[in-house]
Formats: structure tokens, C-alpha cells, sequence
């Protein structure tokens, strides 16, 4: 059993290494060509493939950790609605699938911020972290639903919704080979690269305006 745990957790993070170099590639090439394109589709598969796998490992007895399987899920939902963003250059109304995948997110943040307090109260291990990832998620959540009722307010804002959660993603990336990768899991490592990120969607979201 734990033969296979291990594999799983190597094939985890082959596709996390792929998300992370390809994510990289893909913000350091000229928007909207062909390169910039292909490696965004790399990276989505990267990532998603290692989300997956990531919600599976999270379960396995001994392997039970109720945060990570929540960032995984967190991370699924950047890059699917991410993805999804690019549909909006052409159509003017969310669909219920659209909804369904922000609505999860939503209510999975409350959930977080719940666990968080709780945790903090209980002087229990991670629970800023629940907070801090959970406001995150119930912030970009509610721009979304603010963005299906104005989806055609701003020719734009597919734009930004599709930059700021590949992003998201990206830092996911980023954040999981410094705490798995490095061995460095301390609060700082785990929020600076969140606030790096935001602060990099804000300048993208100020050129797009």
C-alpha cells in the first residue's frame, strides 16, 4: 500500500513540476500567442492532474490532511474557472455551470473560514491558514457572481477574470514546491506568495482597464 502512495505522490508531483515550469512559461510569454497559449494549456492539465491526484492521497489513512485536500480543491476551481474566462470574449451570460463551479468554491470557503476560527480559538495548527485561504476564496467567489450579472459591463473582464485565476493557480503552484518541494512550510512561505500574486493581478487588472 504505501508503495503505491508513494508512486501516486511521484506522479503528483511530476504533473505539479510540469503546472509550475509550464505556468511560469506561460506568464513570461506575449499574451495571446500561440506559445502563450499552448504552454496555458499545459499548465491547466499540470496542475488539474495533480489536483486530482492530490484529493486522493489526502485521503488515504495516514495521509489524512483536511487543508491540503481543500487547497486542492481551491486549486481546481482556479484553473477550471480560469480556463472557463476565455468563453466570455464571445458570450454575454454565465451559465449553470459556471454557477455550479463558483457556488461549490463559495460554499467550500465558508466552510474554511469556519474550520479557521475554530482552529485559532482551539489554538489548533493551521487555522490562519483556513482563514486567510478561505477569505481568499469567498472573495474571489463573490466577484464572480458580481461578474456574471455584468459580464458585458467591461469588454474586458473576461480578461482579467481569466489572468487573475490562472494566476491564482500558479501561485498554488508556486506555494506547494516551496512548503513540499523545499521543505519550508511556515506561515510566511505559505501567505507571501498569495500577496505577490494579488499584487501581480492588481497591475494586470490597472492595464486592462
Amino acid at each position: 500500500m504505501e508503495q503505491t502512495i508513494k508512486i501516486l505522490i511521484y506522479i503528483h508531483a511530476f504533473f505539479g513540476g510540469i503546472g509550475l515550469i509550464t505556468g511560469v512559461g506561460s506568464v513570461i510569454s506575449k499574451k495571446g500567442t500561440n506559445t502563450h497559449q499552448k504552454l496555458g494549456k499545459l499548465f491547466s492539465v499540470g496542475m488539474l492532474t495533480s489536483s486530482v491526484l492530490s484529493l486522493l492521497i489526502c485521503w488515504i489513512p495516514k495521509h489524512h490532511n483536511l487543508f491540503l485536500f481543500l487547497i486542492g480543491i481551491f486549486t481546481i476551481y482556479l484553473v477550471v474557472s480560469g480556463n472557463r474566462a476565455i468563453k466570455f470574449k464571445s458570450k454575454n451570460k454565465a451559465d449553470l455551470f459556471d454557477k455550479i463551479i463558483s457556488g461549490t468554491m463559495l460554499l467550500l470557503s465558508l466552510v474554511m473560514i469556519l474550520i479557521g476560527i475554530y482552529c485559532v480559538l482551539n489554538n489548533i495548527t493551521n487555522g490562519i491558514l483556513f482563514v486567510f485561504f478561505g477569505s481568499l476564496g469567498l472573495f474571489m467567489t463573490v466577484k464572480d457572481f458580481l461578474f456574471f450579472k455584468n459580464v458585458s459591463k467591461n469588454k474586458n473582464n473576461w480578461l482579467q477574470k481569466h489572468i487573475g485565476k490562472m494566476i491564482g493557480a500558479l501561485i498554488a503552484s508556486i506555494t506547494a514546491f516551496i512548503v513540499a518541494g523545499l521543505g519550508i512550510g511556515n506561515l510566511i512561505t505559505w501567505i507571501t506568495p498569495s500577496i505577490i500574486g494579488a499584487l501581480y493581478i492588481i497591475y494586470w487588472n490597472q492595464k486592462t482597464n
